[in-house]
Formats: C-alpha cells, structure tokens, sequence
C-alpha cells in the first residue's frame, strides 16, 4: 500500500505549461499518477499533455473538489506565492520542487502553510514514489528507469540526496526487497517535513516492514528519527547508510545547507543515535538488505 500517495490520490501541478512542469507532468501522467489540472495563469482553458490547465488552484477544486497533492514547478521567485496559493485551496501536501530559495521565504511558506493546516515536504524535495502506484514530481526521472529501480515491496525508503534517491531502492531490489514508498525529504537547510515527520506513517503501513534510510552528514534527520524510535512511535527494523562517513572531522560533505553544530549533526553522533535507539547502521549501502534480512527473518 504504502503511505501518502496511491493511485486514487488527486495531483495538480502548479507551474503545468513552463518547461520543467510540461515535461515533469508528462512523465507522472505516464507512470499512472492521477493528474487532475494544472495551473498557469492566463491559459485556462489549454491542455498539456491532455491534462486540463486553469488560472489557479481554487478553480480546479471548484470544478474537481479537494486536491490531495500540488507539485510546484515555478521560479524560486515566484516559489512563495504558489505555496501560498495552494495552501489558501485546502490542498492537503504540497511539493515545491525548487531549490535556492531565500531562507526567510521558505520559513514563512512552512508557517503558512501549517496555519491552513497543509504539509510541505520540502522544499528542494525531487518528489515522493509508491511503486506501480503514482509519483508526485520527479522522482525516477522517467517511466522505464522508475520501473527499473523502484520495484514493489515492503521497505520504505528516505533519501536526503535527490541524485542518490535511486540507491537504496536498487541495492534493496539486488538484495531481494522492493519498497513500499520512496520519498526524498529536501535540501534546504529548513524543511517543512522532516523524515521524523513521516517515519510513524510507514509504522502504520501494513505493507511497509522495515524502513532504510540514504543519510548524510549535516542536519539533524537521522537524531529526530532516533528520537521516535526510542520513544516507542516506530518499532519496525530502521537501517541507516551515512554518506560520507568518511571524511575528517570539520571537512565539509553533501549538500551546503546540510551543517553540524553543537555535536549534532557528525556521522559519529548519528550512527551513535542509531544504534542506541536500537536501529542498524550500514557500512556501505550493500549491507542493508544483509541487516534487513538477519533482523526481518529472511
């Protein structure tokens, strides 16, 4: 089953005639997402890739109800004020999958779009993925390496990088597992849903049995996630891979927002986090359907 995105789940796409949307929309159309309108204001009335186009998010609930999810492919510039509209429309989730946006923004975006009782996951964030199911942004990247790399099964999977999103998914695949939904968090320096967020989802699942996680040093991801384990709010098998656990103490790795302060942060402190939680590091991405297979019976 997964979480968060199935093929009944309502998407939009805000931004649906610019380049990035019109091939972006394509390609979720084409896996099986089910895509209800898109926004670009002043072209109502257009179709792009048989997907109806409106001026904004209201006229499509107005003509198609409540949204679950909008997927945002406009300039950062113009980031704020889409996030703002979607959130204004009642839609549930919200993707922005823009990166580079003034940190002052996306707090106030985060803010908002909580008042009006919205999630945000991101921004930054390349999309969410329930094999054979949908996909809300670009996650995959097209239909036959989606199918390739993201075969159905049972272990949920968050990435921190976008470009790594697919490496858990195959080595899992290699390894005799599919995964149940793959979501990739964002990497702005301030999310709107952190993987913590989200973990209990995939505790709820009947259909997720185990969660693997493509962790990097910088952020506090992986500590909050160790933080509901040992609060009793996950109790499946969680196994962690942290990229770049290598490098020297001070060397800066991954992602420039991704920043270890105050002895938080390190891959020390978060494999430590882990562990003591009664989590599973892995060496090297290899070893994790080793572990899962050992912790799940296999």
């Amino acid at each position: 089953m997964g979480i968060l995105i199935n093929k009944e789940t309502k998407v939009v796409v805000q931004g649906i005639t610019g380049r990035e949307g019109s091939v972006r929309t394509k390609y979720m159309k084409d896996y099986g997402t089910n895509l209800i309108g898109g926004t670009s204001p002043g072209k109502m009335g257009q179709e792009v890739h048989g997907v109806p186009v409106f001026n904004t998010v209201k006229e499509i609930v107005r003509e198609q109800g409540d949204i679950d999810f909008s997927v945002i492919f406009v300039p950062g510039s113009a980031l704020k004020t889409a996030v703002m509209e979607a959130a204004d429309a009642g839609v549930k989730n919200i993707i922005p999958c823009v990166e580079g946006t003034p940190i002052h923004d996306i707090m106030e975006m985060i803010a908002y779009a909580k008042g009006k009782g919205s999630r945000l996951i991101g921004p930054g964030s390349i999309g969410i993925l329930t094999p054979g199911e949908a996909v809300v942004g670009w996650l995959g990247g097209n239909v036959e390496w989606a199918n390739k790399f993201f075969q159905k099964g049972h272990i949920g999977v968050f990435s921190r990088s976008g470009g790594q999103s697919g490496t858990i998914p195959w080595v899992l695949r290699e390894g005799g597992f599919g995964v149940s939904t793959v979501i990739h968090t964002g990497t702005e320096p301030v999310l709107g849903t952190s993987m913590a967020d989200l973990l209990p989802f995939f505790e709820e699942d009947p259909d997720t049995h185990g969660v693997a996680v493509y962790a990097e040093i910088g952020g506090t991801q992986e500590e909050e996630c160790a933080e509901v384990i040992a609060a009793g709010k996950f109790t499946k098998p969680f196994v962690i891979y942290v990229a770049g656990a290598w490098a020297p103490e001070g060397q800066r790795f991954s992602h420039a927002s991704n920043i270890v302060e105050r002895g938080r942060g390190s891959a020390k402190s978060k494999m430590e986090a882990i562990t003591k939680a009664g989590g599973f590091v892995a060496e090297r991405p290899t070893d994790i359907p080793l572990i899962l297979k050992e912790k799940l019976g296999k």
